[in-house]
């Protein structure tokens, strides 16, 4: 039976998780696969059927019979909700504070770790997020932490929207991801936190090349893939 490798990427909010698992898993030949996009599916999902995101059973009634599917192009991962296309409209400051408010919840979490852990059985993944070392994938051969400074990471949310086409206001951003800290390393349920065994990698002052030779690096010292 093929063994296949997994790359555990975590990180706060705004450290660049998602940009340097893609880059990574392009240099690699590997499937991208960015679990934020997930939860951040679910709080557009409950959103749009009415629900309010700090009522665990009314967002629970939605996710029961919710239909995500990841598809892979060229371009990179693209998440579907019901067959809708809808990688940009996850990424939105106000879809990010939903995710937020829902990812606590044990049943969301319990569908989503499911589906994540499943695509990570037949393909070699670089999966980023918040508990995927220490929950997900606590198996991996390769956990890395990504952090960066407050500052660095309301920036680069505020680069991230701009190329959207959205408006931002920068403090208001800060604060967003302040409190997203704060909520994701306090929760009840798979709190954010570096695993034993994870290597930290402080992007503040490194550019996107320069992280991923960094942990193609740390793959290379651990005997990890064809690096």
């Amino acid at each position: 039976m093929k063994s296949f490798v997994q790359i555990a990427i975590d990180g706060p909010s705004g450290s660049g998780k998602s940009t340097i698992a893609k880059a990574v898993a392009a240099r690699l030949g590997f499937v991208h696969i960015d679990t934020g996009a997930m939860y951040r599916a679910v709080a557009l999902c409950a959103q749009r059927a009415g629900k309010n995101w700090d009522d665990e059973p009314a967002v629970l009634s939605v996710v029961e019979n919710i239909n995500i599917n990841i598809d892979y192009t060229e371009s990179g991962q693209r998440i579907f909700l019901a067959g809708e296309d809808v990688t940009d409209a996850v990424r939105t400051a106000e879809i990010g504070v939903g995710a937020s408010k829902v990812s606590p919840y044990p049943g969301v979490r319990k569908k989503l770790v499911e589906l994540q852990q499943s695509l990570a059985k037949s393909r070699n993944v670089v999966m980023d997020g918040r508990d995927i070392g220490t929950v997900v994938l606590p198996d991996a051969p390769v956990k890395i932490f990504l952090t960066a400074s407050l500052e660095t990471r309301a920036r680069r949310r505020c680069n991230e929207l701009a190329a959207l086409g959205l408006d931002y206001d920068f403090d208001q951003i800060v604060a967003q991801i302040a409190q997203r800290d704060f909520d994701d390393t306090n929760r009840k349920f798979d709190p954010l936190k570096q695993a034993e065994d994870a290597a930290v990698v402080d992007a503040s002052n490194m550019g996107i090349q320069e992280v991923v030779d960094a942990i193609l690096h740390i793959m290379k010292e651990k005997g990890v893939g064809n690096v």
